[in-house]
């Protein structure tokens, strides 16, 4: 591979975020590798603290890539000196943002929320609203639903879990685990987890088959602090991390990746021991509360728990473990028969097409996650879902769509569901 180490070091220089980020004259481009050393140099970039905000190691397919205007000029030398393919999707990504945000701040006066009666998916929710939301739940289907404080946030937001039965009072049944919110910025993902919760409680009478023989345990937005944060302002609109403060290099950097920071594998390929980095996999394994809060989770759950699920976005992927090297868990088939299942469900329900197969073969490594961990801890089957991305950044499908994304995401889950039944 012929490249420049010193530019790859220009890059390197201005790629890691501190805080919170003006992103005027930011653009965002996508790159299509054509070949193994093309697509080895991509990634490269990433494990250098590069914001990839979607990025695959398959040949022909696109990535994308926030490049800053002190960027612009060695990412063009780059990609026309190594001749990959790319194109500018995003000529300013601070504008976008910005009108992101004064679309919201308009929704939110027209469509104020109390948190009592069903969320309608007319816009995004904030950290209290998901918790009246579900506490509410529990109050008008007392039978069925079942709320638990499970731990609390760095910044003590509380964290809060529903678990939704049929209601016949049978113990020892199998369970599926849920969660979104890991990452701040995929609003979409908290989205998709409401409205599989909304399936399962409000529409019971059409699903209750699923309930039969499972319960589900749903932790619907994981990363509270830093989801909160994410809708604070434009400046913390990408912010991907927790917010626990570290030192670097005599500066305050906020927060790790989460998926980043579960024991199994921790801090190797994928993740950086750099407090900046947006893939910083914390000062030791479960530094974060919020990862901790999983762990205890799926420790307490794994004797019943068959599947454990986390929502992702964004990229049209259903991925399982191994996520930290390419080699396949012994029952990598069962696992792949039921990504494929939900794959196949949405295909053919919308024509939406999602790739599927282990972490590392289809997308890239990433050690210390919680899928690792949850097929670790011993569900039978751990999938990470990354939905389909759309609006000018990726991470934000507009309002008026949000109906259409997490109708088709529970189309994938209730044939994942299924097939679980089938399966086990």
């Amino acid at each position: 591979m012929k490249f420049s180490l010193g530019l790859l070091v220009l890059f390197l220089g201005a790629a890691l975020v501190a805080a919170d980020q003006d992103y005027e004259g930011y653009r965002i481009y996508e790159v299509t590798p054509s070949n193994s050393d093309q697509a080895q140099l991509l990634h490269q970039l990433s494990l250098q603290g590069f914001d990839f905000i979607s990025e695959s190691r398959l040949l022909e397919h696109p990535s994308r890539v926030i490049v800053s205007p002190d960027q612009l000029e060695p990412f063009q030398q780059l990609v026309q000196g190594q001749r990959i393919n790319h194109s500018l999707v995003n000529s300013n990504l601070g504008a976008s943002i910005a009108e992101e945000f004064a679309q919201r701040q308009m929704q939110r006066l027209l469509a104020p929320i109390t948190g009592k009666g069903r969320l309608s998916t007319e816009r995004y929710y904030t950290h209290e609203e998901i918790i009246n939301y579900i506490d509410d739940l529990a109050v008008r289907y007392p039978k069925r639903v079942y709320v638990k404080t499970v731990g609390w946030s760095y910044e003590k937001r509380v964290l809060k879990t529903i678990t939704i039965t049929n209601g016949d009072g049978k113990a020892g049944k199998k369970l599926i685990f849920m969660d979104g919110g890991f990452h701040a910025r995929e609003w979409i993902s908290p989205a998709a987890v409401l409205y599989v919760i909304d399936q399962l409680v409000e529409q019971f009478e059409e699903n209750a088959y699923l309930l039969k023989d499972y319960d589900w345990v749903i932790l619907p937005l994981v990363n509270a602090d830093g989801y909160e944060h994410s809708q604070s302002g434009t400046l913390a609109r990408m912010w991907r991390k927790t917010r626990q403060p570290y030192q670097s290099a005599g500066q305050t950097c906020y927060g790790a990746d989460p998926n980043r920071n579960f024991a199994f594998h921790w801090n190797e390929e994928g993740a950086s021991s750099n407090p900046c980095a947006d893939t910083y996999a914390g000062p030791t394994a479960f530094s974060e509360p919020e990862t901790i809060v999983v762990r205890d989770l799926m420790h307490s759950l794994a004797d019943k728990g068959i599947m454990y699920l986390t929502i992702h976005s964004y990229g049209n992927y259903l991925l399982y473990p191994w996520g930290w090297t390419s080699d396949l868990p012994d029952n990598w088939e069962d696992l792949d028969a039921v990504a494929r299942t939900g794959a196949e469900a949405i295909k053919n329900a919308t024509g939406t097409e999602y790739t599927y197969g282990s972490s590392t073969n289809v997308l890239y490594i990433a050690a210390g996650a919680s899928d690792d961990y949850g097929y670790y801890a011993g569900f039978n089957v751990s999938i990470t879902m990354e939905l389909t991305g759309a609006g000018s950044i990726g991470f934000n499908p507009p309002v008026t769509r949000i109906d259409e994304f997490v109708t088709e995401t529970w189309i994938g889950i209730r044939a994942m569901a299924e097939k679980l039944i089938e399966m086990y």
